[in-house]
């Protein structure tokens, strides 16, 4: 399912149960070595998701240990997410000449506790899904389907901004159709250092799930063409149209 929201750069694998076969690697086999047997099967499962999406890279299966931040530490030149749910586990890996943000991930499809949707959306954000509520031609749980792209959001983000967001450092804006769009509220120095604020992402309720993906694709740079009047060798780069993610 999570292949049907990702572009064609992106590999990704996923699992319905905890069935998968493989071995933990030491330094993964260390971070759940007390934790309960239901965490164990959920982190065992995602990794070897993870090394089925390297696989379809067509790099070699390697460890893929939590970091400082609980967050995927990956080969160099790659790229990742790991998502997981009831009965649902993912990972979606990419080269990073391809693009420069992905973040992955699911929720149960639910309602969000009023309460809770308070304490993660804004009040324009609350105005907007109430809107949606109202003119969506299919109901949708769209508080569990904020948070869920909110996470989406946040781990395309740590990798360039390394930093905790808030909840209400992101604002989010949902079509219909399966898209949405995000704003980051970036601090004076990020701005300064041009840290990405916007990124693109597509949604997807199937199965009982909530699916979201962030990806902002790179930019390819255009054939070197010879160009009357233009200095020797000069070139030009090129955003990537018409892929999905690219920031606009």
């Amino acid at each position: 399912m999570i292949a049907d929201i990702l572009p064609s750069e992106v590999a990704s694998a996923e699992a319905f149960n905890d069935g998968l076969e493989g071995p933990l690697y030491p330094e993964e086999a260390a971070q759940i070595s007390r934790a309960v047997e239901s965490r164990r099967r959920e982190f065992t499962t995602a990794r070897l998701c993870a090394r089925r999406a390297l696989a379809r890279l067509g790099l070699p299966p390697v460890a893929v240990p939590p970091g400082p931040l609980g967050e995927p530490r990956w080969p160099a030149g790659v790229l990742g997410s790991i998502t997981h749910s009831t009965n649902y586990r993912a990972a979606a890996v990419v080269r990073t000449a391809d693009v420069l943000a992905l973040g992955i991930d699911v929720e149960p499809d639910e309602p969000l506790p009023e309460d809770l949707l308070e304490s993660i959306a804004s009040p324009d954000e609350c105005a907007r899904l109430r809107e949606l509520r109202r003119t969506a031609p299919q109901p949708v749980n769209w508080g569990r389907l904020l948070f869920s792209a909110k996470e989406s959001v946040y781990k395309a983000w740590f990798p360039q901004g390394r930093r905790i967001l808030d909840f209400f450092d992101a604002d989010l804006t949902f079509t219909p159709e399966g898209t949405f769009r995000a704003h980051l509220l970036l601090t004076p120095l990020e701005r300064e250092l041009g840290l990405r604020a916007d990124y693109s992402g597509r949604w997807l309720a199937r199965g009982g799930l909530l699916l979201t993906s962030v990806v902002t694709l790179a930019p390819v740079r255009a054939p070197r063409a010879e160009v009357v009047g233009a200095p020797q060798g000069a070139s030009n780069g090129a955003p990537r149209l018409g892929g999905y993610g690219a920031v606009r």
